[in-house]
């Protein structure tokens, strides 16, 4: 997979040339020898892998700084070989779970690496038979809805959806359509109820670590310092203090280096959301969100 110098680093291209692998596969196999003079040879065996995982627009970017953070303080190295996803962004092609599966099996232990992984039930046995930290950021839906229509439209240039977003006369529309999907569309781009839904089961599973993107707005310290217990209960060996450990994890936080970043705010949908774009997430979106927290029912 060719990067794209866009500065996205979710953003890539299905073919690359070999060199290219060849050169990032040699970066990860002197930061492993170099954790194994470090640490002893071996060390990282005893390691788990470290996956921040999410639902695209919940946080991606920022859940992405926070766990490649994780080798400045620990015995973790950055995999270094782009996102694990289920769905080609140039292409809108739906990636098999044999490509996926591949992905993971590439996960050595002590490796750290992101991206979007469907709950599909091949993929959940493959990160279920290794020891996996594991984290799954969740965001409001309605606020993924807005991400999504501005990030699509406005920067997204590598994205198959981005000309057609652009082409729309009105945020308005861009939302509906981040609502509904494209159904006159070849590919698969279904409704966010149904996106969502394809996400749900990592959230039963009780060796996933929920994270909330509104917990990270609002209690930073406290979301961080769970997710340093957490890597620590599945065998992660912390160097520094669990405070240092928090210290540095905030300090690799810098929402202007995230190529998606826009506002990162809670209820940002209230500005933006007209009583159709209600009516329409409720008929796609059944109970999700009485399912995640965000609602009590659907008088909202």
């Amino acid at each position: 997979m060719k990067a794209v110098m866009s500065g996205d680093p979710l953003a890539y291209e299905e073919e690359e040339r070999d060199w290219g692998v060849f050169l990032r596969r040699f970066r990860w196999r002197l930061r492993r020898a170099y954790a194994g003079l470090r640490y002893g040879k071996g060390a990282l065996g005893d390691s788990p892998v470290i996956f921040g995982n999410s639902f695209p627009k919940s946080g991606t970017h920022l859940l992405a700084q926070i766990v490649l953070a994780f080798p400045r303080f620990g015995l973790a190295v950055d995999r270094g070989m782009g996102p694990v996803l289920t769905f080609v962004r140039q292409t809108g092609r739906e990636r098999s779970s044999r490509e996926i599966l591949g992905d993971l099996k590439k996960l050595y232990p002590g490796d750290v690496a992101f991206g979007h992984i469907t709950a599909a039930a091949d993929i959940m046995r493959e990160l279920n038979q290794k020891r996996v930290a594991h984290y799954f950021m969740v965001r409001d839906p309605r606020d993924v809805v807005v991400s999504h229509a501005f990030y699509i439209g406005d920067k997204a240039t590598h994205n198959v959806h981005h000309e057609y977003y652009k082409a729309l006369p009105t945020l308005d529309d861009r939302i509906r359509v981040s609502i509904l999907g494209r159904q006159d569309w070849e590919g698969n781009f279904p409704d966010i109820g149904s996106r969502y839904r394809s996400y749900l089961g990592w959230l039963e599973c009780p060796d996933v670590l929920e994270l909330r993107f509104e917990d990270f707005i609002t209690c930073r310290e406290e979301f961080l310092g769970s997710m340093v217990d957490y890597a620590k209960s599945k065998g992660f060996l912390l160097r520094v203090t669990k405070e240092h450990a928090v210290e540095i994890l905030g300090a690799a936080v810098d929402p202007q280096r995230s190529y998606t970043f826009r506002r990162g705010r809670v209820g940002d949908w209230r500005e933006h959301f007209t009583e159709e774009h209600k009516r329409l997430f409720k008929e796609v979106t059944g109970d999700l969100l009485v399912r995640l927290g965000y609602e009590q029912d659907s008088t909202w």
